[in-house]
């Protein structure tokens, strides 16, 4: 995973993010942005592109533009309705850019349509088969993950022409275990559907309590989905504020709300 720095030559300044070399292709574009880079003041400062957030709607709107503009002229930025669950969007022609459906994942084979998803803590998922030219994107917190959110982006990708083999899968900044505490109910959850899944929980600080490893969770879920690549950035959200929106963090401090970062993923055009 590379930290990548602002470059000139846009509209509105390109924000830092980071990218994985799993994901380096000609025909692709994608970026895990942090919060720097943006408008926002205060507890949503700089770069939040939360629309459900209580941020001001005009520094939102530069925010989503300066990520846009990043990734070129004539392009177009969409996401979904994130509800925590398994749903993926296929976006198939440009005027579904606009739906803005409830689900946690969208696919597409369209160039210049930038993918989007969410996060302040939970995991996000950027894939790409650049030999068929199929892209996605989840939003994996650990409800949506444990209803097969993942798979779900590789079948609709699969179903556009993607092969498992070619496909790569990258897991962005998300809350590591050490910071993400649960209660044992929800490790009881996880057992119930598969039993395997006790790895991913370990001894909380007090005996009903337990600690959740979502990102390598989401990865051994990629594992078994088959696909060619999986790519984790092991960042903390929790652990780094000057560099990430953290809900749980913000919980902790008090805080009213919390700022929300982006993770995008876009098929170029030949001549880009």
């Amino acid at each position: 995973m590379t930290e990548n720095e602002p470059h000139g030559g846009l509209h509105h300044a390109a924000p830092p993010h980071f990218s994985s070399p799993h994901l380096a292709a000609p025909a692709l574009r994608h970026g895990f942005f942090t919060r720097h880079g943006g408008v926002s003041q205060g507890i949503y400062g700089a770069l939040n592109c939360g629309l459900g957030s209580g941020d001001d709607r005009a520094a939102i709107a530069e925010n989503r533009a300066r990520v846009q503009a990043s990734f070129g002229k004539d392009t177009v930025l969409t996401g979904v309705h994130q509800v925590h669950g398994n749903q993926v969007h296929t976006i198939r022609q440009p005027a579904q850019v606009h739906d803005r459906p409830q689900a946690d994942g969208l696919v597409t084979d369209c160039p210049d349509i930038i993918l989007s998803v969410l996060t302040a803590d939970c995991a996000p998922v950027l894939f790409a088969d650049p030999v068929a030219r199929v892209i996605g994107a989840a939003h994996a917190g650990w409800r949506g993950a444990l209803a097969g959110i993942c798979e779900a982006v590789v079948d609709a990708m699969l179903r556009l022409g993607a092969q498992p083999e070619n496909i790569a899968a990258v897991i962005g900044p998300a809350i590591s275990g050490q910071n993400y505490e649960v209660d044992a109910a929800m490790e009881a959850a996880f057992v119930e559907q598969e039993e395997g899944w006790r790895d991913f929980f370990t001894p909380g600080r007090q005996p009903d309590k337990r600690q959740f490893h979502l990102a390598p969770y989401v990865a051994r879920r990629l594992e078994l989905a088959g696909i060619g690549t999986v790519g984790q950035a092991a960042l903390c959200t929790y652990a780094e504020p000057e560099r990430f929106f953290s809900f749980r963090r913000a919980t902790h401090l008090g805080e009213p709300d919390y700022g929300r970062a982006l993770s995008a993923i876009m098929l170029a055009t030949a001549e880009r």
